[in-house]
């Protein structure tokens, strides 16, 4: 039986450069809460670059947007790090540093223990997301789907019902 681990990605548009004023709590919280994160009881793994961050690393080809890529346990222990400590107090506060936007910024999905998501995949998995709204090949905390429900294979970037 294969053994199952939860990939996330959230993706925000930013207010303005990560370098002015506007954005100066966000970015001086960011390793504080990536140790947090580091730290958290079922946290397998996240997306950073030398830096220590991804705040770097291009996701759409878009500049505005940063992108928070990461491999949990489960839902529950994703769900506890998100809402608890200083997690939740930057949560409290994205409206000041990130735009509202309509379209589907966050989904998570099921990978074999042990592999770690590209921006590719995740940014393919949020796609289809918006295109088709919670399946188990992508889905929400709030429509969520048992592992291995899609029949996910290492370093899949398409629905396995999609041709090759």
């Amino acid at each position: 039986m294969t053994a199952y681990e939860l990939a996330q990605v959230n993706i925000a548009r930013l207010k303005a450069p990560l370098d002015t004023p506007l954005l100066k709590d966000f970015v001086d919280n960011l390793d504080p809460v990536n140790a947090d994160a580091d730290a958290a009881d079922g946290f397998v793994w996240r997306l950073q670059s030398d830096e220590g961050d991804a705040t770097a690393i291009s996701v759409f080809d878009d500049p505005w947007l940063i992108v928070n890529l990461s491999v949990w346990r489960d839902t529950d222990a994703l769900t506890a790090f998100m809402y608890q400590g200083r997690h939740r107090e930057m949560l409290g506060r994205r409206r000041e540093w990130f735009e509202r936007v309509e379209e589907a910024m966050t989904t998570l999905w099921w990978v074999p223990a042990g592999h770690r998501p590209t921006v590719t995949e995740a940014e393919n998995r949020l796609l289809h997301l918006r295109a088709h709204g919670p399946t188990p090949y992508a889905f929400t905390l709030r429509t969520s789907f048992p592992p291995g429900a899609a029949g996910v294979t290492r370093g899949a970037d398409r629905p396995a019902t999609s041709p090759a």
